[in-house]
């Protein structure tokens, strides 16, 4: 994928949370998430907070009151530009998300590949501008769909963007089959996530490392089946492991036990 055509993806996820929230009322602003204290509002003052300081504009000088459900220093570093925004109007909030897109849209349409080659400081280490940019859609189409949810209003779960995304959290998985669920060397899992994003992900382990394999293996030891939603989900810390084995949302077969251990370290959130 070209640099350009990533930069269609951003803008694709910018414009699907705009069309999102241009219609809500001030009561759907205020709708809690799954993300805890986090309201529609306070999504979209996430990812304003991240745009600004991405253009190097200075952070509000400000000190949240309730910092209750913040549980490390990441969360009080995003908690602070969330606040600050918390007595506005969502629709203030709003202006100032297609004001600040717009400058970072109009920033990377004129960026050369030597400038999206270049080196920075990513959330997940030191990477190229293209890298970062990847990583700013994905956290925006999560948010997207934490608003979603909150506002029973459903899309994006299919096309390009929901594609990179659960490529995000997919290439996560050998390092939770292997690292955080401990499996036993020898073992193979597959993760088979559904639907016309979703992607098949083989993982086999050995000398206590997990690594995607080229194919699927006929008889896997453990086969976890579920949709592009929960699988994101789960991969991001939004819902309870343990809720999703019960619903039927996502199913294991083969060697349960270990399945459902696999399942219950899937969140790869900070």
């Amino acid at each position: 994928m070209g640099n350009q055509q990533v930069v269609d993806l951003m803008e694709h996820v910018w414009s699907s949370i705009d069309s999102l929230c241009s219609p809500l009322t001030e009561a759907q602003w205020k709708t809690p998430t799954d993300c805890p204290g986090w309201s529609v509002q306070d999504q979209v003052s996430h990812l304003v907070g991240a745009e600004s300081g991405i253009l190097g504009n200075p952070r509000p000088d400000h000190t949240p009151e309730d910092t209750a459900h913040v549980k490390n220093d990441v969360g009080q570093s995003n908690e602070v530009v969330v606040d600050f925004r918390r007595s506005w109007p969502g629709q203030r909030v709003l202006d100032e998300f297609r004001e600040l897109t717009g400058q970072r849209l109009a920033f990377l349409r004129g960026l050369t590949d030597e400038g999206f080659a270049a080196e920075t400081q990513t959330p997940i280490g030191p990477g190229t501008v293209t890298e970062f940019v990847r990583i700013r859609i994905f956290d925006a189409w999560v948010h997207e769909q934490d608003m979603r949810r909150a506002l029973n209003t459903p899309g994006e779960l299919e096309g390009l963007t929901a594609a990179h995304s659960v490529g995000r959290v997919a290439r996560a998985m050998p390092f939770v089959a292997a690292r955080k669920a401990q499996s036993p060397d020898g073992v193979t899992v597959v993760f088979d996530i559904t639907g016309p994003a979703g992607c098949v992900v083989p993982v086999g382990i050995e000398g206590g490392r997990g690594s995607e394999l080229d194919s699927e293996p006929a008889s896997p030891t453990v086969k976890i089946t579920t949709d592009v939603e929960t699988f994101v989900c789960l991969g991001c810390g939004r819902w309870n492991p343990a809720e999703a084995l019960g619903s039927g949302k996502i199913t294991v077969a083969g060697d349960t036990a270990l399945g459902e251990k696999i399942v219950n370290q899937m969140n790869i959130m900070i």
